[in-house]
Formats: structure tokens, C-alpha cells, sequence
């Protein structure tokens, strides 16, 4: 990809930790489909000897259809305030009903390592390999999470994806 730079995960953690609770775009290809939500929770850290990045996706998204399809996924960040009405929409319909990508004006760019695109124009792109998933055990989360993040029963699958690679769009 033009004007991408490789990073360590390190040296944009700060960034992602800040920006991850605003919105990041979440992508994922299975196929020949194409979709990226908003996500506002996510983690990194190091497992299995690999950094990982863990997403978090809800049984009803059509994300969820697309990323049990999926070997890969790929985290875009925008930083300091850009695509703000593009994560709003992202976050509130659904792929199955609507191009995000074109009603967005969001442009897909290959991903370097991975199959999945990453989003144009973002600051920070992460390349993640699936290496597992764990649907969430509602009898294991304490009440008041259930209460505050799970009382439709809607709740989460984790993927855990090996970070592949972290670009930074050069200025």
C-alpha cells in the first residue's frame, strides 16, 4: 500500500487504547462479501507467544456471518476525530441492508498480509490471522455486566487474531 510504514504494535498503542472506545473499523471478507462495522471494544496484548489483537462481535451482527467464514480481519483506526459520521453509521446499520463502503465513501485498500482490505484514509491498520474463538459464558460474567452490556441476551464471541502487521499512513 502507498504511504503505509510498518509499526510495532508498541509504538501506537497509546493511539489505539484512546481511540478504541470513540470507534475503530472492524473488517472482515469471507468470500466475495465485504463489511466493517464500529467497534468500541477491543484488546491487544501477547498470547501463545504471538501479539494478538481480540475483537469482540455480537451473535446478530452480520459481521458474526462473515468473520465465522473468515480467516482474517483487519482493525482501521482513525485518529483525532476523522470519519466520525462514518462510525456513527457503521455502528448503527447493518451490513446486510446497506454498502457501507459506498454509502460511506469508504474506500477498501488491500491488505498487505492478510486478504481482508483495511480502510483508506485511517491512521493506524491492523492485520490480524484468526487463531481463535470463544463465544462468551453469560454464567461466568458478574450480573452487572450481564445488566449493563447483555439484558437482550445478545451477547459476544471473542477472536483472537495473530497481529500479522500494523501500518501507520504516512503524512
Amino acid at each position: 500500500m502507498d504511504g503505509l510504514k510498518q509499526v510495532r504494535i508498541g509504538e501506537v498503542a497509546d493511539d489505539i487504547l484512546e481511540q478504541i472506545p470513540k470507534g475503530a473499523f472492524l473488517t472482515v471478507k469471507a468470500q466475495d462479501k465485504l463489511n466493517t462495522m464500529t467497534i468500541g471494544w477491543g484488546t491487544f496484548g501477547r498470547m501463545w507467544n504471538k501479539p494478538v489483537f481480540m475483537v469482540m462481535v455480537r451473535y446478530s451482527r452480520y459481521t458474526y456471518e462473515l468473520i465465522e467464514k473468515a480467516d482474517t480481519f483487519t482493525v482501521s483506526v482513525p485518529l483525532n476525530g476523522k470519519f466520525k459520521e462514518a462510525l456513527a453509521f457503521c455502528g448503527s446499520k447493518s451490513g446486510r441492508d446497506h454498502d457501507k463502503f459506498k454509502e460511506c465513501n469508504l474506500t477498501a485498500k488491500p491488505g498487505q498480509k492478510v486478504d481482508t482490505p483495511v480502510i483508506e484514509g485511517c491512521d493506524i491498520h491492523v492485520e490480524c490471522r484468526i487463531l481463535y474463538k470463544q463465544p462468551l459464558d453469560p454464567e461466568k460474567l458478574p450480573e452487572e455486566i450481564i445488566d449493563m452490556s447483555y439484558k437482550n441476551g445478545d451477547f459476544h464471541v471473542l477472536y483472537y487474531g495473530e497481529i500479522l502487521g500494523v501500518y501507520v499512513e504516512e503524512q
